[in-house]
């Protein structure tokens, strides 16, 4: 059974209540489908939003970045932070503009982030981001040596206080806007997968490993 977290003040879905999703499960399902999250923050009092790619064990989101970056440096002084990501899903065309939308799952994380300074923490969670992002490629390719580890910050950020929004589902007209006629309905969308393409400097005889071959998402 998901366990449900009781939204706080600053998590609970005020606009279209309805579509409020406290569970776990519902968040861990956006997040391990999601690649980018768009983390905000405040420094010297200009509001940042960076996009940046993350991993999740459990209930701790990793993200990193370079050593010298401003997300990074503000980061480590343990900063209030706020984590989003955003799967869209389709276009929803009303009959009325007004009515218009979109087919979305999203979620919301408040927290602090702490500096990762554990040496295997630290590698496991790079491990995490690769992983993340395509299983099988991290014990496949060269992993990172001591220099670039010292160049690279990793922040662990607790999955503790968050919220997820979701709707689905066709558009939802006046009762007086039905009979109005235009098209009404939804545009899916979904991300695809391409034929992959060999990097030009690829030595011959290299081929194309079955976890690339057979790369799917969601």
């Amino acid at each position: 059974m998901s366990e449900t977290q009781m939204p706080t003040p600053r998590t609970r879905v005020v606009r279209e209540a309805h579509r409020g999703v406290y569970d776990r499960e519902t968040a861990y399902k956006i997040l391990d489908e999601g690649f980018l999250c768009h983390v905000g923050f405040v420094a010297n009092g200009q509001p940042f939003v960076i996009p940046t790619s993350y991993g999740r064990k459990d209930a701790s989101l990793y993200i990193h970045g370079s050593a010298a970056s401003r997300m990074l440096r503000q980061m480590k002084e343990g900063i209030p932070v706020c984590v989003t990501v955003t799967l869209l899903d389709g276009l929803v065309l009303a009959r009325s503009v007004f009515n218009h939308s979109m087919n979305y799952r999203s979620v919301v994380i408040l927290g602090k982030a702490a500096l990762v300074d554990d040496p295997a923490e630290k590698l496991e969670a790079l491990r995490l981001l690769s992983e993340h992002i395509i299983p099988g490629r991290w014990d496949d390719a060269r992993q990172p040596n001591e220099r670039e580890l010292k160049q690279t910050s990793v922040l662990r950020i607790p999955i503790e206080e968050f919220s997820s929004k979701v709707r689905i589902g066709p558009p939802i007209d006046d009762e007086e806007d039905l009979s109005f006629p235009t098209w009404a309905g939804v545009v899916p969308l979904e991300m695809k997968v391409g034929t992959p393409e060999n990097d030009p400097t690829l030595q011959p005889g290299r081929e194309v490993p079955e976890y690339v071959r057979s790369y799917s998402r969601g």
